[in-house]
């Protein structure tokens, strides 16, 4: 099927259909990753307050979201150094990130390159009407207006894409900012309980 905008028209939507697929698997990822996480550690420290140090990390390891990973990290170092748990925690927070951050940049690039894209097919479209014009052969206005319509199909695509995948990545961008916070928050939190009750089980 011949469809106006060319090649670069079905570029643009396979890019659009990519960001539509990633935005949706990383939106449910969150969800998935979101807990109340001062309920989990209230709860989690109240089982380590028992002394029960193996059915806390159970807890951690069921429930299995990053907020979770973080604290099983630091209940496992719990008896080494501050340095040590410090950044023990700390490396497992950058690796959770790291792993909710996976396609989210992806996403990012292909709002960036959509109307890159969009643009090269107007550029195309504009050459093709200029080879035509300048062929000295008798041009038919079909030519014209075909070569006239990739060019600017090619545009109105490119923006139709980048418009939607730069709100999707924006939003994904705030919740992602915002777990971040809440990750930074709960590792302080255990942390700081973990230092306090070596600190009183040294007295």
């Amino acid at each position: 099927m011949n469809i106006a905008g060319g090649a670069i028209f079905w570029i643009l939507m396979a890019l659009g259909l990519a960001a539509v697929v990633f935005y949706f698997e990383r939106l449910l990822e969150f969800r998935r990753a979101h807990i109340d996480w001062q309920d989990f550690i209230k709860g989690v420290v109240n089982v380590l307050e028992s002394g029960n140090e193996t059915e806390a990390l159970a807890i951690c390891d069921d429930t299995s979201v990053p907020v979770a990973n973080v604290v099983a990290t630091a209940i496992r170092h719990r008896k080494g150094s501050s340095r040590v748990l410090r950044e023990a925690v700390d490396a497992q927070g950058r690796a959770e990130v790291g792993r909710l951050e996976r396609r989210l940049a992806t996403l990012g690039i292909i709002g960036q390159i959509a109307p890159l894209f969009g643009l090269l097919g107007t550029i195309i479209g504009f050459i093709k009407t200029v080879l035509l014009v300048n062929s000295g052969e008798v041009v038919v206005r079909a030519d014209l207006v075909s070569a006239s319509m990739e060019a600017l199909v090619s545009a109105a695509v490119g923006l139709a894409v980048a418009i939607p995948v730069a709100v999707m990545y924006g939003s994904l961008r705030i919740r992602m900012d915002r777990f971040v916070t809440e990750l930074e928050a709960a590792a302080t939190d255990i942390v700081g309980y973990v230092s306090v009750s070596r600190a009183e089980a040294a007295k």
